[in-house]
């Protein structure tokens, strides 16, 4: 017995002490720390394997909480040695690590289209012995792969991409080509990096840009069927995954999907072939990327969301608690700073969203994978999760905003008010806090 299935032993075994006392729990570290980062013009060099087992270590007794690590991270000796040090010492238990990324680069060997077409780049050396040493530490290991956005495969096989009217390749507003979703070429592509995946030992394949184009002169996209429409494309989206359920599960991999944040409230495709409960009938976990962040102004009723993280994460997991299992619900958070500085609170005030919505598992996402330390608690905390006694902090907070609002407005009003403009303050004030709920 490893040292993490120990602490996990021990842990189960006090859990009634634990939910009495986990409100003082101790936070991890101190500080906000760099731990992981891009190399800088450094040889990943090849290296001899060990012998060591890759039988698939068990999935996590009732949480997953994890972060997304990039290829370039998770090649280089030094990076490695900081993950587990980091999963050793928190309540992380899942790494999600990128394999296909946006630009087409295939980061593990062995996937022959891949190899013969140039898209093979190698930032992952060794990558069964990393996922078996990462299993000998009951690390749940996830294999990110980005599906349909792909910038190499259809300027090598142009068949595969989405075309303009005249033909040539469609691009994004970022000049990224795109895999034709409704093709079944593109498909075997994915399946077969996918099946590789799966044989070098990651337990489960994450689907993500599992959509069509949506940023950029979409009105050009011209696909494989001629017949394309909102209906259709919902449709292909869920068939791949069908298949995908088809092929994977039955080599014993769990499938997951990212999806937008606002798919769980959305009631059509939001224009990309994204329908949430159609797409979950075939897969085993649905993160949506509720990334306060992502939100635009007065969402919800939030007029800034990413300055209320709590607020936005909850109400999207409440809505997708309304549409689809609780058990499949895993959503990806924000720790990373985009308008807005992210630290401890914007971090831990997510996690307890999700919490307070009693969905236990949960990933962080960072692109260059710096993540905030003292937001996590220790390793004994996996198992566990504690639900707010409302009203929350967050939501007297905003509750106090809204009052000292309130009270402004009404210094600035004339001292002589009708019954009429009282209750007009009234309600409104009123609106706004069942609004901050």
């Amino acid at each position: 017995m490893n040292e993490k299935t120990f602490k996990q032993f021990v842990a189960t075994l006090s859990l009634f002490a634990l939910l009495l006392t986990s409100a003082c729990a101790s936070i991890a570290s101190s500080s906000k720390t760099v731990i992981l980062e891009y190399p800088q013009e450094e040889t990943i060099a090849e290296t001899l394997a060990e012998d060591i087992s890759v039988e698939a270590a068990p999935e996590p007794e009732r949480f997953v909480r994890g972060i997304h690590l990039s290829a370039w991270i998770s090649g280089p000796g030094k990076h490695r040695t900081a993950v587990i040090d980091l999963f050793d010492n928190t309540e992380l238990n899942t790494a999600v690590i990128d394999i296909k990324e946006m630009e087409g680069q295939v980061y593990i060997d062995g996937v022959k289209t891949a190899n013969d077409n140039g898209a093979y780049f190698k930032a992952i050396p060794n990558a069964a012995q990393y996922i078996a040493q990462l299993k000998e530490k009951n690390i749940y290991t996830i294999a990110r792969v980005v599906v349909f956005r792909d910038n190499l495969m259809p300027r090598k096989k142009p068949s595969m991409g989405v075309k303009k009217p005249d033909g040539t390749l469609w691009t994004d507003k970022k000049g990224i080509t795109w895999l034709d979703p409704y093709n079944k070429d593109a498909w075997e592509y994915t399946f077969e990096i996918c099946e590789r995946a799966i044989e070098l030992g990651f337990e489960e394949i994450q689907f993500d840009y599992i959509r069509f184009p949506s940023d950029g002169n979409t009105k050009n996209c011209r696909y494989s069927n001629k017949n394309h429409s909102s209906e259709t494309a919902s449709k292909a989206v869920v068939e791949f995954l069908k298949e995908a359920n088809k092929r994977l599960k039955e080599k014993g991999a769990k499938i997951s999907i990212d999806v937008f944040g606002l798919t769980t409230t959305a009631k059509d495709d939001m224009g990309i072939g994204q329908k949430i409960v159609e797409m979950t009938e075939w897969v085993d976990y649905v993160s949506p990327m509720v990334y306060p962040s992502h939100y635009g102004k007065g969402e919800y009723g939030v007029a800034e969301p990413n300055k209320q993280p709590y607020i936005i994460v909850y109400k999207g997991i409440e809505g997708a608690l309304k549409r689809l299992p609780k058990e499949k619900l895993r959503p990806w958070l924000q720790d990373f700073s985009m308008g807005h500085n992210y630290g401890k609170n914007e971090v831990r005030t997510q996690i307890q969203a999700s919490y307070d919505n009693e969905v236990g598992s949960w990933l962080l996402w960072n692109p260059k994978c710096v993540y905030t330390r003292e937001a996590l608690k220790g390793n004994d905390a996996e198992m566990s999760y504690e639900i707010s006694d409302p009203p929350t902090a967050e939501m007297i907070k905003t509750a106090e905003k809204l009052k000292a609002a309130a009270a402004a407005q009404e210094e600035k009003m004339p001292t002589e008010t009708t019954d009429k403009d009282d209750k007009k303050i009234e309600k409104e004030t009123s609106v706004e806090l069942e609004q901050a709920k």
